[in-house]
């Protein structure tokens, strides 16, 4: 690094000195500017007992072990106690086995020094067999010593001279390693007949198994150590009893042996030292999935899942997409869902989860998982390494997965719910071995925690995870709240059929200029070309779509011919109320169905938030309005100005309409108590928002604090920037926890307006006449991590005071919850109104609810497409009849897939330049011109392609 030969940006840490647990070796300071290795989060909470020499010694030099203190221990154990009181300070150390069960060492060392056979054997578990897990590999890599002193101290307090290694086959650098630990043990002594300067001797053998997974249950083990095949066996007698070759055995996992010399070395009190009162000592876990920072970690046991997997393992992989559950304990652990990431990591916790240690292994899962699919993925591992002895592991296991396999082809029951539970439960009670008795786990768990994925898959056939192929066509149109047939309209403008495009995008969504501006694009999230360099822009595209059909006066006939495809009368009057995002969604596909459709909303216009809540420089209203042409003339009926609970109740409503659905969204603005909030100046960002779209006269200050990091508080921050204002934006977070549009966040900033991060607002200061004169904030410091992955904003002790004249306060929205009582709606314990999941009924007869109102905040497009699956199941309810297909025309277009695959990143649609912006709300984003929109459109990999035909053209 001196010399400039070496990169120092790719240091990660330093090693100033390093306690080998006996010795102490002091490296130097090195440069400052380079930190510590317990300083970066990776390594912070972590403490390295089993793993202390690895990667800091040369596993294939015994010299290098001894030179730490390598079998000091041992000596220890050997030249100042007795074999009872090994067994003892083992006992003490309330050691409890590493390898699955957790069964107490110490105790497992009594059992077997009570029995005075003529010949007994230890045995190393090193059958490393969960997916993902590789602790055991590492140990026998990087310190092959280390367990054979832990062997060496078991075999003389057992009083045992032969050990065996059984290890998997499929790791040669291990078995390569760990024979040659053998062989230099053996040529100083420390293996054989004799060992100097004691009266005992012992030694040690390598056994490869065949990497069979039942082979990590003991009894299984042990037979197929004798050449047999590997299969449990009935207990009692246990290994203890009658084991290896009809003699008494003792079975340890290879991190158990481990930990021994660390025990009579440093002794129990040291070692309960670190570790909850029942479960002392560390785990090495092997941390794999989604995570950002993947490997081997060792943390004392009782740390908590959140600091595993958030701080250690860097949280999720992908920024925009939130960690769902880790699964502990391998193939036959459990799905912990991350609510529960505060729980402790030690045995009794786990297990009153429904999961267990196991070996360690934590598979972290994000959104992009669905847990039937993981659910059917272990139970058929698990079914497969069944060895088929017993009846309940063959059998049970078998129809486990063949109910699983049922539901992720949407071909399920509530009944087959019911079924797997009680099923699990009677292969946990009845399965000989510990593979079947905690084979269930996986689908417990899942049924515990993640029930509302097994129902989605049976009343829904959808997959939100998008990986049951039975369920999806592209992952784009899956993720797409409204399911929009995305490879259809992308294929089609390749195709330059461009009304044909438009017809399909309308089809799923009648605003697709509107959405198309504004979405979130769930699909881009998902979107396969995004592995490759950059998503598709799906969203500008059925934008472009949209303005040029407008532009062209085309959209007219497509018009037509959904007015002309309404189904006959049904003869049922549907009152909505809220003209948002939802309450338009459900009726463009109840009116189409033939029912006739009156919308009340209380404002003088349709749209709700989409024209109240976004501003025009994102979402001009003149698009809005043309949009709104299509319900006019499909016959949709419009009541503005008038209000429920004011103007009008559900119970005047239900004497003239049969059915009722509300869509009122959720628009309360949350409060914050703090000092100075009734202060002059002092306004709520919805209601700027809204106010400035109506033209309602407000007095805009020269310096504005808004306090919030959602959309709402960029929009009025943006808006207050264009009207002259100095704009600071306080978050009591850092950047990345925001959760605005990133887009937006970034388009803020180019524009000038400046964020104050990490700042908590304390108090509003005014002036004598009550105006807002500043605003004082709270430095905050970043302090443990909550359960969405956040770490927890903690006040620091200094505080800053901000020069203001008006505060906007936008911290987040809710349903108002007063009115749902006020008119006999059942609410939830947030407020929202309750409904019968999947039918969307109230406890009132014919009253529904939809959107905002049944789920809190969420985005335009997810409120579409809550209405969109609601619109189906009224309609059914209505009619007794499945028509809903009927509104839905395909397209026939070419379905060959690329030869190959085009080249590009994503072309950046065009934008109005920063120095144009102030003072006016024209539209900042402009969109595709039509080369652009075909190009992007090429980059589509049609992965809804995927039957191959003999000719070789693909087809879906």
């Amino acid at each position: 690094i001196e010399k400039g030969s070496f990169d120092h940006s790719r240091v990660l840490c330093k090693i100033s000195q390093w306690d080998h647990l006996g010795t102490k070796f002091i490296y130097g300071e090195g440069f400052d500017s380079i930190p510590e290795w317990n300083e970066i989060s990776y390594f912070r909470s972590q403490k390295k007992i089993v793993l202390r020499h690895a990667g800091l010694i040369d596993p294939t030099k015994i010299e290098e072990y001894l030179a730490v203190g390598g079998y000091s221990a041992f000596f220890k154990a050997v030249w100042e106690k007795s074999s009872d009181e090994v067994i003892q300070e083992v006992k003490n150390s309330l050691l409890r086995g590493r390898g699955g069960a957790g069964f107490p060492t110490g105790l497992k060392w009594e059992l077997m020094n009570k029995n005075d056979a003529e010949k007994k054997f230890i045995i190393c578990n090193a059958d490393e067999g969960d997916p993902g897990a590789y602790m055991n590999r590492n140990e026998m890599e990087s310190d092959p010593h280390m367990l054979i002193e832990g062997m060496l101290i078991g075999a003389y307090a057992m009083h045992t001279s032969q050990g065996i290694v059984y290890v998997r086959a499929e790791y040669p650098l291990a078995v390569e390693r760990l024979k040659l630990a053998v062989k230099q043990a053996r040529e100083v002594g420390l293996l054989g007949k004799k060992i100097p300067n004691t009266n005992f001797q012992f030694d040690i053998e390598i056994v490869e198994g065949a990497g069979a997974f039942v082979c990590g249950e003991e009894t299984a083990l042990i037979a197929s150590v004798e050449g047999k095949a590997g299969r449990p066996t009935m207990k009692p007698p246990f290994p203890a009893q009658k084991g290896y070759l009809g003699y008494p055995t003792t079975i340890n996992n290879l991190e158990t042996w481990c930990n021994i010399p660390v025990i009579i070395g440093m002794g129990s009190s040291w070692f309960k030292q670190t570790g909850t009162n029942d479960s002392p000592g560390t785990k090495v876990f092997s941390l794999v999935g989604k995570v950002k920072n993947t490997g081997l970690v060792e943390l004392p046991l009782g740390e908590n899942l959140c600091t595993l997997i958030y701080e250690v393992g860097g949280g999720s992989s992908s920024p925009n997409k939130k960690i769902k559950a880790v699964q502990s304990g391998g193939p036959s652990g459990g799905c912990i869902p991350a609510s529960k990431f505060y729980t402790p990591i030690d045995y009794e916790s786990l297990q009153s989860l429904g999961a267990i240690m196991g070996s360690g292994g934590m598979v972290v899962m994000d959104q992009d998982s669905c847990m039937v699919d993981v659910a059917r993925y272990f139970i058929e591992f698990t079914h497969k390494e069944s060895c088929g002895k017993c009846v309940p592991c063959r059998e049970g296991l078998s129809q486990e997965l063949a109910l699983l396999n049922k539901i992720v082809q949407g071909k399920g029951t509530e009944n087959d719910l019911l079924l797997m539970e009680e099923l699990g439960l009677n292969i946990c009670n009845t399965a000989v071995c510990g593979l079947g008795q905690s084979a269930p786990n996986p689908v417990l768990t899942t049924l515990k925690y993640f029930r509302d994925e097994y129902e989605e898959h049976i009343h829904r056939h959808h997959c939100s995870s998008g990986t049951c192929e039975d369920l999806i066509t592209a992952l784009c149109s899956n993720s797409c709240p409204m399911h929009m047939d995305i490879p259809a309209y992308l294929q089609l403008l390749k195709e330059n059929r461009l009304e044909e495009a438009f017809e399909s995008t309308i089809q799923d969504n009648p605003l697709p200029g509107t959405i198309g501006r504004i979405c979130h694009f769930h699909c881009q999230m998902r979107c396969r070309r995004d592995s490759i360099d950059e998503p598709v822009h799906q969203g500008e595209i059925h934008r472009y779509l949209a303005d040029t059909m407008y532009k062209m006066g085309r959209e007219s006939a497509i018009y037509k011919k959904l007015i002309d495809s309404i189904l006959p009368p049904t003869g049922k009057e549907i009152a909505i109320i809220g003209a948002g995002p939802a309450g338009l969604a459900a009726a463009f596909y109840l009116v189409r169905l033939g029912h006739q459709i009156t919308i009340f909303d209380s404002n003088e216009k349709g749209g709700g938030v989409l024209r109240y809540g976004i501003p025009s420089y994102r979402l001009p209203k003149e698009v809005l309005d043309k949009e709104l042409e299509l319900f006019d003339a499909l016959g949709v009926n419009f009541v503005f100005n008038t209000k429920l609970g004011k103007d009008f109740s559900l119970a005047e409503l239900q004497k003239k309409y049969s059915t009722l659905i509300l869509a009122t969204g959720a628009y309360q603005h949350m409060e914050l108590e703090i000092p100075g909030i009734d202060l002059s100046g002092v306004i709520q960002g919805t209601e700027l928002l809204e106010k400035l779209e109506k033209d309602v006269p407000i007095t805009i200050g020269k310096r504005a604090i808004i306090i919030g990091g959602g959309n709402v508080a960029i929009d009025a921050a943006r808006t207050l920037w264009r009207r002259g204002c100095e704009v600071t934006v306080a978050y009591r977070r850092a950047k990345e926890d925001m959760s605005a549009n990133k887009s937006e966040i970034a388009e803020a900033l180019k524009e000038g307006i400046v964020f104050s991060f990490m700042s908590a607002p304390v108090q509003i200061r005014g002036d004598i006449t009550g105006k807002v004169e500043s605003f004082e904030i709270m430095e905050m410091e970043k302090g443990s991590y909550d359960l969405s992955g956040r770490q927890r904003p903690m006040d620091s002790g200094n505080t800053t005071t901000l020069p203001c004249d008006m505060v906007v306060v936008a911290i987040g929205e809710h349903v108002e919850s007063s009115l749902l009582i006020q008119e006999g709606i059942a609410t939830d314990s947030f407020g929202n109104a309750r409904i019968e999941r999947y039918t969307y009924k109230t406890n009132l007869e014919g009253v529904y609810a939809i959107g905002d109102l049944v789920t809190g905040p969420s985005t335009a497009a997810e409120a579409m497409g809550y209405a969109k699956d609601a619109a189906q199941v009224i309609d059914f309810e209505l009619t007794g009849k499945k028509r809903f297909s009927a509104l839905f025309e395909k397209f026939s277009y070419s379905n060959e897939a690329p030869e190959e695959i085009p080249a590009g990143k994503s072309v950046a649609p065009r934008h109005l330049k920063v120095s144009e912006r102030r003072g006016n709300f024209a539209e900042i984003n402009r969109g595709y011109l039509g080369e652009q929109a075909r190009l992007e459109a090429s980059r589509c990999l049609r992965c809804d392609i995927r039957t191959i035909e003999s000719k070789g053209a693909i087809h879906g």
